[in-house]
């Protein structure tokens, strides 16, 4: 049973959606809008920004009830009590999943989607008419690379020294994940479509979910996070397949945006169990960039006088990704005083006010000294 205060958080919650929703069913009414079938299929945007609000709301009221039901870190946490919290926690979050899929109308593929500003063909000699959309094709190379390099050293000679079955496992299905976004995202862009998207979007969820199992072993629960991985490739597997079935984007767009949202923040958060913990930072900002870039597809094509698009160079920046957690497994090690980056940066930052606060006290003395005249 849920205690009375995460029943008030809850419905209170609830109803603030439900009235905002009603607010804006009204207000589209008076727009002309169909209620019917929700914003008009182009304004895809439109749809993702109200998502969103509805996704920070519902991660607001986790925070919340994670308040609410969390004891003092100095005080051990009984199993029992601990089993009773975990269930909780997903009891809680599927109840957001089905009030979010409620209260939300569903978001249809948009066609405008596959209209890509570089569709030039090159290599036309080589080739009877060219590779079709030939940048956006060859610049998913470097996924592949990278993916087939993380799984070589991954199982070669322990290289990135996993010492956890679970890691194993996780970075396993994320370099496979990475290595088959090189092989999928090629075959999409060679015939934009919604069948051959489904390959562009599948090996993604499957980098995304892998990430997200390796920070709760790393930094929650190594038995919680090998457990998790199967269940969270499944939900994006199954987001996928729901997107496909039905023209529904919102549990793809959890799938994917999710994980931008909560990587960055336990990886300030959380304490990490290995050093080079800001190489996932790094990893956050370069992925950032790529979904601007992705955005301004045609912009990008149209400032570099039609030399490169912007979603070509989405696919390198997101390339940069694996290439920094690669480097993060190789150089890290084992962090023998476990402190999250919030609490580095708070001890720096102190340190450097301290230190230009610092004034140098300088005592003077003053004496008259005899003059002895010669005889």
């Amino acid at each position: 049973m849920i205690s009375s205060e995460v029943e008030e958080v809850l419905s209170g919650s609830i109803i603030w959606v439900w009235l905002d929703d009603c607010k804006l069913r009204r207000r589209r009414r008076g727009e002309g809008f169909d209620d019917e079938l929700g914003l008009a299929s182009s304004d895809f945007s439109g749809e993702v920004v109200k998502l969103f609000g509805y996704l920070s709301m519902i991660l607001e009221v986790v925070c919340s009830i994670n308040m609410l039901l969390g004891s003092s870190p100095s005080i051990p946490t009984p199993p029992a009590k601990m089993r009773k919290r975990t269930m909780y926690g997903w009891g809680v979050a599927i109840l957001c999943f089905v009030v979010l899929m409620i209260v939300t109308p569903a978001i249809p593929q948009s066609q405008a989607y596959h209209d890509f500003a570089d569709q030039r063909h090159f290599f036309g000699l080589v080739l009877f008419s060219g590779i079709p959309n030939t940048l956006n094709v060859i610049s998913n190379f470097p996924f592949l690379v990278i993916g087939l390099i993380g799984l070589i050293l991954c199982y070669y000679g322990n290289y990135m020294k996993l010492s956890l079955q679970g890691e194993l496992w996780g970075w396993t299905c994320f370099y496979i994940g990475v290595a088959a976004v090189g092989i999928g995202s090629s075959y999409y862009h060679l015939n934009p479509n919604d069948a051959t998207l489904v390959w562009d979007r599948l090996p993604m969820t499957i980098a995304f979910t892998s990430i997200i199992a390796i920070f709760i072993i790393e930094r929650i629960d190594e038995q919680k996070g090998t457990i998790s991985i199967i269940p969270l490739l499944l939900a994006g597997v199954i987001s996928i397949l729901y997107w496909r079935f039905f023209d529904d984007l919102r549990p793809y767009a959890l799938v994917q945006f999710l994980p931008c949202i909560a990587i960055p923040l336990m990886a300030i958060l959380l304490p990490p169990m290995y050093t080079h913990s800001t190489y996932w930072l790094w990893a956050a900002v370069f992925y950032l960039l790529a979904k601007v870039e992705e955005a301004g597809d045609k912009v990008i094509y149209k400032w570099t006088n039609h030399i490169v698009s912007g979603h070509t160079l989405k696919h390198l920046c997101a390339a940069m990704v694996p290439v920094f957690l690669t480097l993060m497994l190789a150089k890290r090690t084992i962090e023998t005083e476990r402190q999250s980056l919030l609490k580095i940066w708070k001890v720096s930052w102190t340190e450097y006010r301290k230190k230009d606060d610092d004034t140098v006290v300088a005592t003077y003395t003053y004496a008259t000294v005899p003059v002895v005249e010669s005889q």
